[in-house]
């Protein structure tokens, strides 16, 4: 997704046979052995884990470059990823690696068996055009309902640093990308926060939603689905920063809205704060070594925390929990936390950033930036991420900056005085309507 666009998820029944319409005309045939792909594979092997993770990415980025509708981008990815992992994947299958394990000496990992993510993405797309093909003749209704509709304005710079080691995500068709087929809808956001290197925030980005679709405890405890999902990706990661000798990590925070129910997960620095009727709700505290609870954490591992130009662990990482930084586990550690909130309807917006952000802006003053924007603008919301940025830049920021800003209700309603009286649009009952309001497009 690109820096500086507002996301709307509106979409209408003509726009979906009208992009399958001109996507055929633009592929009208398969790929055939030797043509290129139309989208980069995003590496030169995957495990068994990975695949639907990168396949999905895969997908998404070249029907969101085509400017898919993004409900029927998530349909269109689930059925093609679907339809190639019900294949035998034993086609793919490189010979098994077997690496060493450089905390261990001389101990090594089982060997383990990588598939050829080239080979992968040309059965992906060929898939993809089998399933444009028979959707074009009839779209299936999942395709085809109006989605609840989100304004979401997100804006993210590289700032003075060399490299934009940020990633963020915003999923509002969560359910429709992988298939969850019950009657709670779902939203997934998140800001990922990388250092040494982009490739631990790329990973996460990817993956850490994609688990938390697939793990058991989704539908009783999503909460706990996105600590495991953490969890499971940093595992990953650390197994595959050893095969390939990567060093970075990343923070990150990640927003699941169910139903009327916020759940919020962590790890670092980067966070994520809800304003309600104009005040800040603080949702999280994080994970930083001057933390006593921390600092006790990582004395007891044998660890050290100690003062530069900040308190850093073992005298390297200003966080204390990461995705990745293969070489200060444990003192670093992978585990997030997570917390849950009703949602009342009365919620005026998320907001989700990196330190870039947080450092020079502090919560209370979040919401007057917001609404001062909001004024500027006549109740217009869809820059106000950008406007946020500048702000934390004007302020000597120097770092990668990322906000991302999902509105719970009608940015127009922030300016107008608190009252009793019942939101703008009656069909308002939760934190997004199911009915597109004024205010979208």
């Amino acid at each position: 997704m690109a820096s500086g666009a507002p996301q709307q998820n509106s979409q209408t029944a003509e726009e979906t046979p009208g992009f399958l319409d001109a996507l055929l005309r633009d592929f009208p045939a398969p790929l055939g052995p030797e043509s290129p792909l139309p989208w980069k594979v995003p590496a030169t092997v995957l495990s068994q884990e990975e695949v639907e993770g990168e396949l999905a990415e895969l997908a998404l980025g070249f029907l969101s470059s085509r400017s898919a509708p993004p409900l029927l981008a998530a349909c269109l990815a689930h059925e093609a990823v679907s339809r190639l992992l019900q294949t035998d994947l034993s086609e793919f299958r490189k010979l098994p690696e077997q690496e060493e394990v450089e905390e261990d000496g001389d101990e090594k990992e089982a060997p383990v068996t990588l598939l050829d993510a080239t080979g992968l993405a040309r059965s992906l797309f060929a898939h993809l055009w089998e399933t444009c093909s028979r959707w074009q003749k009839q779209v299936p209704v999942a395709a085809r309902v109006t989605p609840r509709p989100w304004l979401v304005s997100v804006h993210a710079i590289r700032n003075a640093r060399r490299r934009m080691e940020d990633r963020h995500v915003c999923l509002p068709a969560f359910n429709p990308l992988f298939g969850l087929s019950d009657s709670v809808d779902r939203a997934y956001f998140a800001v990922f926060d990388g250092h040494g290197g982009v490739d631990a925030a790329r990973y996460a980005s990817v993956h850490v939603h994609a688990i938390a679709a697939r793990r058991p405890e989704l539908p009783t405890d999503p909460a706990g689905a996105l600590r495991a999902a953490f969890r499971c990706t940093d595992e990953m990661f650390l197994w595959k920063a050893r095969r390939e000798r990567l060093q970075s990590g990343t923070t990150g925070v990640c927003a699941l809205i169910v139903g009327g129910t916020l759940h919020v997960a962590w790890l670092g620095d980067s966070q994520v704060v809800l304003v309600r009727q104009g005040q800040v709700v603080k949702l999280m505290e994080p994970h930083r070594p001057e933390r006593q609870d921390e600092r006790d954490r990582i004395e007891a591992l044998g660890g050290f925390v100690s003062h530069m130009d900040c308190w850093r662990v073992n005298g390297t990482l200003a966080v204390s929990r990461a995705v990745g930084d293969v070489f200060q586990k444990p003192y670093v550690s992978g585990e997030a936390d997570a917390a849950s909130r009703e949602l009342t309807g009365s919620e005026d917006y998320l907001l989700l950033a990196c330190d870039g952000f947080f450092d020079v802006v502090p919560h209370q003053e979040v919401a007057g930036l917001v609404r001062s924007h909001l004024a500027g603008q006549q109740g217009s919301g869809l820059h106000v991420a950008e406007a946020l940025v500048a702000a934390a830049r004007e302020r000597g920021s120097h770092d990668n900056i990322t906000v991302l800003v999902v509105f719970l209700r009608d940015p127009r309603d922030l300016l107008e005085p608190e009252t009793d009286a019942p939101p703008r649009s009656s069909e308002v009952r939760g934190p997004c309507p199911r009915a597109p309001p004024p205010w979208m497009p």
